[in-house]
């Protein structure tokens, strides 16, 4: 399967009359964004916020953040099975606003969302502070239930990204990045010397509200399977994460894995990147035995040599990381685990809720509980309030004059299991 990415870079957003890309800036209509938004009978009010590389805001509580993407050529469109019809993706030529990215708000849980500062200390520790946001603050109806709300909100997310997308339809791309993956027979064929690996995804499906989705598909419902690199980059896997900020994967992560990224960038070169295993994380025993069986049987079927392997979240997924790890190990596959760790503010206590021997090639993200202080924003787009209540805040987390001490945990993908960070240990 071959996908072609063109990427119109943008370096900056302004509110126009009219919504469009031009000399790298993206323009954007705030009313038309703001009815699409309320075509949602479970919102009151929408309203629409510009926050740019290096200005004085900060962004929380963030829900999702989304790079907005367009299907130029090509069966299906962007999230199939959730904004498009249900058609296999990952083919033909997707264009991609390159530097920007649709950002939502919202006290869905209260304690499950994060922070994007824009400029500052708590700027270096997410990527999100380097794009050109369009921020949905949107106001649910009375009464809605939570499990509504995140619906909701996360559905206005993928509109609007959507309709920017659609803005860099017609136009010619500043690059073009052709990724392809063979058959399981041609890739054989064409790189026999090279070591086999493919890449075991893990995707949040803990509980309600902790949901990651397949083709519209809610991630529990699934047993582990197959899929190509370049459907996850065409939007089949979309985040509907309520969890801790540091570790979830937005739909901005999927979307730029850059697990896949890195495999591309040696297939043919040091290994032969054979394809991408979906997995689940459970919370029960047997539902965890179903799924690492699986991922073990499909690493094994694939007759490859290692596997990556990428947690989502942490403590309960811990054993989910580590059941993969063993069984896999156990078919005489080598692993290597990205995740991070919860190790206590001095970093002396356990990293992970599990752990084995046969888990001696590790990456790590980062020490979540280590504390930060973040200063006083100038304007803060959403409810700064929560600020006590989110995961890594504590009582008296937010001060008087706007400032926030908490854990890394409040700033959204400070310790990515990707690797879609900064933070790492040797």
């Amino acid at each position: 399967m071959k996908l072609e990415l063109g990427y119109v870079f943008i370096k900056d957003i302004q509110f126009a009359e009219v919504s469009k890309v031009e000399n790298g800036t993206l323009y954007v209509n705030r009313d038309e964004v703001k009815a699409l938004i309320l075509e949602d009978q479970n919102f009151k009010s929408a309203d629409v916020e510009l926050a740019r590389p290096g200005e004085s805001i900060r962004i929380m509580p963030v829900k999702d953040v989304i790079e907005p993407r367009v299907k130029v050529e090509g069966p299906g469109g962007i999230f199939p099975g959730t904004i498009n019809k249900v058609e296999t993706v990952g083919s033909g030529k997707t264009n991609v606003l390159k530097g920007a990215a649709v950002v939502t708000t919202g006290k869905i849980v209260g304690f499950q969302e994060g922070i994007i500062d824009m400029t500052g200390p708590g700027a270096e520790y997410t990527p999100f502070s380097k794009l050109n946001n369009l921020v949905l603050v949107c106001e649910p109806v009375d009464g809605l239930k939570q499990h509504e709300h995140e619906k909701a909100l996360r559905f206005a997310g993928y509109k609007v990204a959507v309709y920017l997308g659609e803005l860099a339809r017609a136009l010619t791309p500043d690059e073009v990045h052709t990724y392809e993956t063979p058959t399981l027979v041609e890739g054989i064929k064409l790189y026999p010397e090279l070591p086999r690996v493919a890449y075991v995804c893990m995707l949040q499906s803990q509980g309600l509200m902790h949901d990651t989705y397949v083709y519209g598909v809610d991630a529990k419902q699934i047993v582990p399977t197959l899929i190509y690199p370049t459907e996850v980059m065409d939007g089949a896997i979309a985040s509907g994460n309520c969890v801790s900020a540091c570790d979830k994967n937005t739909t901005y992560h999927h979307l730029n894995n850059p697990v896949i990224y890195d495999l591309f960038d040696e297939h043919g070169k040091t290994l032969n990147f054979v394809g991408v295993i979906i997995t689940n994380e459970n919370v029960y025993l047997a539902d965890k035995e179903r799924s690492s069986n699986w991922s073990s049987k499909l690493a094994e079927y694939l007759g490859v040599d290692g596997v990556v392997v990428s947690e989502e979240g942490f403590g309960n997924p811990d054993t989910d990381l580590i059941m993969n790890c063993k069984k896999i190990e156990a078919k005489g596959i080598k692993t290597v685990l990205i995740t991070d760790e919860y190790a206590g503010r001095d970093g002396t206590s356990q990293s992970l809720a599990d752990a084995d021997v046969k888990a001696d090639a590790v990456v790590t993200g980062g020490n979540a509980n280590m504390v930060i202080d973040l200063p006083a924003m100038d304007k803060v787009i959403g409810y700064p309030e929560v600020a006590d209540i989110i995961a890594g805040g504590f009582d008296g987390s937010l001060h008087a004059d706007g400032s926030i001490t908490a854990e890394l945990q409040v700033i959204t993908g400070a310790t990515n299991e990707m690797g879609f960070n900064k933070l790492s240990a040797r």
